[in-house]
């Protein structure tokens, strides 16, 4: 069996209208939702042999922030397929991974990591917490699921459970959506 935890990058910032999507950093938000999830990683006592991610700004900011959190720092391996990657393009980087570590943590963006999910974990009842994806895979959401496969090269669709999901405003309500008035 292989774990894979996905970990969406948390709460752009959208104020500079010029800014290529790629370059968008973090806002105050979403750098206090990237530790508050980091906390919680690091409370689970869950260890990753490898670390994949996103090289765009606001998933490298993810991964610092939640770093910060987690009190150690991570070999990151960026991985520029990841960005905006559909879930067959994440498949396939799977598939690729080298030295078969048990345990995978890939930081990305949706709808990618979601549809991601949606590909590995059968829509059969099987999993339960799937319909929390269904309903909504924010931003610095942390999922985990585990995958029935020896090898990442035997990854195919519908071959995980989702065991974990936690979204930051499951830890702190400030940090769920924002209502307007």
């Amino acid at each position: 069996m292989k774990t894979l935890a996905l970990f969406r990058h948390a709460k752009s910032d959208w104020s500079d209208a010029r800014a290529r999507d790629f370059d968008r950093p973090l806002n105050a938000r979403g750098q206090r939702g990237a530790q508050a999830m980091g906390a919680y990683i690091r409370d689970t006592g869950r260890t990753f042999d490898r670390m994949i991610a996103s090289p765009a700004v606001r998933a490298a900011e993810t991964v610092e922030e939640a770093s910060k959190a987690w009190k150690c720092t991570f070999k990151v391996e960026w991985d520029r397929r990841i960005y905006l990657a559909s879930s067959a393009t994440l498949i396939d980087l799977l598939k690729e991974l080298s030295g078969d570590p048990a345990s995978v943590l890939m930081v990305g963006h949706n709808p990618g990591l979601e549809d991601l999910i949606f590909d590995l974990v059968p829509d059969d009842g099987s999993s339960p917490l799937r319909d929390v994806v269904e309903e909504k895979f924010p931003t610095a959401t942390f999922a985990v699921l585990e995958l029935d496969v020896e090898r990442w090269s035997d990854v195919t669709e519908r071959c995980a459970r989702l065991v974990e999901i936690k979204r930051p405003r499951d830890l702190d309500p400030a940090l769920g959506p924002q209502l307007i008035d």
